[in-house]
């Protein structure tokens, strides 16, 4: 029985889904590659990128796949490295399923808020990792008085304010994808609750679950009747 303990303490305490989207998105890329190659704009469109056009007539799951594509092996490589260890301690913190939600959502979130504001096609998983920025935003937040993750929500701050200044200054870059996945990964942290750390406030959770919904629906339907 002791044994069998540890091993489910060891099992929760290993980032499985961190490594298991990492291993979706790998095997996404390798499939792209010898299907034409992941920059190809077919290919891209075959396997799900967002293209608004598509998703007016109908195709709603590319709000979805985008964030399992990338655009070229820089591209995975450098959001696989992030989502890395930006993952693991968000996945420590919130928990596995919770985790899961809250990337899942920003990811959506993103596509929809570029869906809104932006007709270019898009794809990878920089929407879901933004919302991850988001959460860690939250958790500063809410648990303020916590020196490790006041300090910790400090430097992701900075990193986000840098990253968007980065975004604004170069060409291609999916802006509104970003700051939807941000504000979408933000809501949902509260949304989800963070039992391992503490209590969120209820009132808060209602009013992030209210403004994450209502703002996913007016961004989707605004971009249906463009």
């Amino acid at each position: 029985m002791n044994q069998f303990r540890y091993r489910l303490r060891r099992l929760d305490q290993t980032p499985y889904m961190t490594v298991g989207l990492i291993a979706v998105m790998v095997l996404v890329y390798l499939a792209m590659t010898l299907a034409g190659g992941s920059t190809n704009v077919n290919v891209l469109i075959e396997f799900g990128a967002k293209i608004n056009v598509l998703i007016q007539q109908g195709q709603w799951w590319r709000l979805v796949t985008p964030v399992f594509l990338h655009i070229g092996f820089t591209h995975i490589l450098l959001n696989m490295l992030t989502l890395y260890f930006v993952g693991m301690q968000l996945e420590a913190a919130f928990g596995h399923w919770r985790y899961l939600v809250i990337f899942l959502v920003a990811g959506i979130g993103g596509n929809v808020a570029s869906f809104c504001f932006s007709d270019s096609l898009s794809a990878g998983a920089s929407t879901a990792i933004f919302g991850l920025f988001g959460a860690f935003m939250m958790l500063g937040e809410s648990f303020w008085q916590n020196p490790t993750i006041r300090s910790l929500a400090r430097t992701f701050l900075a990193f986000v304010v840098m990253n968007l200044a980065f975004d604004v200054f170069t060409p291609g870059i999916d802006l509104a994808g970003h700051i939807g996945g941000l504000f979408a990964g933000f809501l949902t942290a509260y949304l989800v609750g963070v039992p391992r750390i503490g209590k969120v406030s209820a009132i808060k959770r209602v009013i992030a679950t209210v403004v994450l919904v209502a703002g996913l629906v007016w961004l989707y339907l605004h971009g249906m009747a463009q």
